[in-house]
């Protein structure tokens, strides 16, 4: 390295940018020895990478390379309880670039300080699977913006005090990347890039135990190009390829991508579909070693070259395998889909037992490292519950299932909800949840039954999930339109390039009409966002909230979730009532929890006396100090 930059040997900044290579080669060395060695051309693979990671860092701005020191000296900066995170599609929320930038002050109202902005890449016209098939890692949506947009966005975002974040889709790319269009022209060198087969013998092999992910619109994991005479693996969608992570130089290629990123001023990179990048016959090609292997490499060069970027897992997997996947070594944060989906099972059942079950088995993390917590996301919603989980509480999981599936779809009676069944196997009985939370929490049902008392519990179970959200350990994530109570978007049908994906139904354009309501505290929409305006100051008032250690505790009353959050000697004692009726807790309980007589809740802001017992309203959630 020395050698290929000889005029930068001598600076200040080349001999930190050495001593972090000294510091981490030899971990990279390791990882990607056990990847791809040995073979004849490893140190070759080995070289190139680094000449990728100090061209990046050589290419990386200043202020970012401030920004790297900065977070060096304070490298669990995301634990911070003055985080708050908000996600969004560009176009859906502001229309372009220009248009967020226009839009800060209300994110800053809201407390905001991490901005998740859903791929905004180039994508193909039609099929881009939400921007999920990217065409280009460098070049944006035309109708959102440019990369130089998106540096100007990024810099003064982080001036506001707000990290950008976006996805990296590492698994996959679009069929009109530049690499698959010089695959599909015949170019050895990228069809080594994909995984393509000349007849179906090797796809049959891996078919026989592998799992289908979109059965409905794409059954089976192989797609066949007739022009190319080639089977070609597609995970996902058969415009979507999957990359060939055996070939060391698509490492170092999406290496060059996630840098190129980064230098644009990206802190976080959601990592996604990672339990899909290696593949390996006789095995369901996901979770399996190697993908493990293989982000810890990219997370290595990101040590070196950019160490201020941060990755999050994206991991809809069983519940046991969701935190392999979360260290400091490879992903330092990840989304939490078993407290989504406990949240809406408790929701349903007013039961908290099967998510206190649950979580206490699984929520503690490795040091240094934390939860991103969500009510909902541009997704459906899977029941991801571990079978073993409902066995121990005398359930049947796959009844349940079904129950949930009923209720949140509406067809149960006396369900409040109003979303609708996804990829429904009528063979399996298997089917997941579209919806927005305001119609899942019933707000769109009242509204139409003109129903103020359904209107107001409504209100209550969307403050009460976000209360939680707020509160246990972890990075708050707010789908942008929950927060004024939007309501499912039915329109979709009538986009041919939506019409069939019911998840588009849960993605409605934000209503900047709605959101002025905000500002009307006796509206709906200024009930739920003031209520949850006051979590986020809350949150970050009070240190209990910082870090993601959290402790579980049974309130011996099985319609109420407790927890205590504790941290630099503050600690809170936080309790969700998930029945439409009152609630009581003895006082002899509260004692034994370590509660005096008398204490405040910090969210209504009063003192309490429970001389005799603790009576929360229907649907009240408190936090005692």
């Amino acid at each position: 390295m020395r050698n290929s930059f000889p005029e930068e040997v001598g600076s200040a900044d080349w001999q930190a940018f050495e001593d972090r290579l000294d510091d981490h080669f030899p971990q990279l060395f390791d990882l990607l020895w056990r990847i791809y060695g040995p073979s004849y051309d490893f140190f070759f693979h080995i070289e190139a990478i680094l000449q990728t990671a100090v061209q990046s860092w050589l290419d990386r701005p200043a202020d970012l390379k401030s920004l790297d020191a900065i977070r060096e000296g304070h490298p669990h900066w995301y634990q911070s309880n003055r985080l708050v995170g908000a996600m969004a599609y560009v176009d859906l929320f502001a229309d372009n670039l220009e248009g967020i930038k226009e839009r800060i002050g209300y994110l800053k109202e809201l407390g905001v300080s991490y901005l998740h902005l859903m791929p905004l890449f180039k994508s193909p016209e039609g099929d881009d699977d939400g921007g999920y098939a990217i065409s280009s890692y460098r070049e944006l949506d035309p109708g959102i913006g440019t990369m130089d947009e998106l540096r100007d966005l990024s810099s003064e975002l982080r001036q506001q005090g707000m990290s950008l974040v976006l996805d990296f889709v590492f698994n996959h790319t679009s069929d009109e990347h530049e690499w698959a269009q010089n695959a599909f022209q015949g170019d050895e060198e990228y069809m080594a890039y994909y995984r393509m087969f000349p007849n179906r013998t090797e796809p049959d092999e891996y078919e026989r135990t592998l799992r289908p992910i979109f059965p409905d619109a794409h059954p089976g994991s192989f797609t066949y190009r007739t022009s190319m005479g080639k089977w070609i693996w597609t995970t996902f969608n058969n415009f979507q390829w999957d990359l060939n992570y055996e070939n060391p130089s698509v490492f170092n290629a999406m290496a060059g991508e996630m840098l190129f990123l980064a230098n644009a001023g990206v802190e976080m990179l959601r990592m996604d579909a990672v339990p899909f990048l290696w593949k390996e016959k006789g095995t369901s090609c996901e979770n399996l070693e190697k993908a493990h292997l293989l982000i810890q490499a990219f997370n290595t060069v990101a040590r070196i070259a950019a160490p201020a970027l941060v990755f999050k897992s994206e991991a809809i997997v069983a519940p046991d395998e969701i935190k392999k996947y979360v260290s400091e070594k490879e992903c330092h944060l990840s989304y939490n889909p078993p407290l989504m989906v406990q949240l809406w099972n408790s929701i349903a059942t007013r039961d908290a037992r099967v998510l206190s079950h649950c979580l206490q088995k699984r929520f503690q993390l490795p040091d240094g490292c934390s939860w991103v917590n969500y009510v909902r996301c541009h997704d459906d919603i899977g029941w991801g519950f571990e079978d073993r989980d409902f066995h121990e509480l005398g359930m049947n999981p796959a009844d349940h299932r079904w129950f949930l599936n009923r209720f949140f779809s509406g067809a149960e009676e006396g369900s409040f909800a109003r979303g609708c069944l996804f990829q429904h196997n009528p063979v399996t009985g298997d089917a997941r949840i579209c919806g927005t939370a305001a119609s899942l929490c019933g707000l769109e049902k009242a509204i139409a039954e003109e129903d103020e008392h359904g209107i107001d519990f409504a209100i209550k179970r969307i403050l009460l999930l976000h209360s939680i959200l707020f509160t246990v350990g972890g990075i708050p994530l707010i789908y942008l339109g929950d927060e004024i109570g939007q309501l499912n978007d039915h329109s979709y049908h009538a986009d041919p390039g939506k019409d069939g994906d019911d998840r588009w139904m849960h993605r409605p354009k934000f209503d900047w009409e709605r959101a002025e309501k905000r500002k009307d505290p006796e509206s709906i929409e200024g009930r739920i966002f003031n209520g949850i305006l006051k979590l986020s100051q809350i949150r970050m008032n009070n240190q209990a909230f910082h870090e993601c250690t959290t402790e579980f505790v049974d309130a011996e009353n099985h319609h109420v979730f407790g927890y205590f959050r504790t941290y630099n000697g503050q600690s809170i004692l936080c309790l969700a009532n998930f029945s439409e009726h009152p609630q009581d807790l003895s006082a002899k309980r509260l004692r034994q929890l370590g509660m005096r007589k008398t204490f405040t809740d910090i969210i209504a802001g009063k003192s309490i006396v429970a001389t005799e017992k603790l009576s929360l309203e229907p649907l009240q959630f408190v936090a005692l100090l």
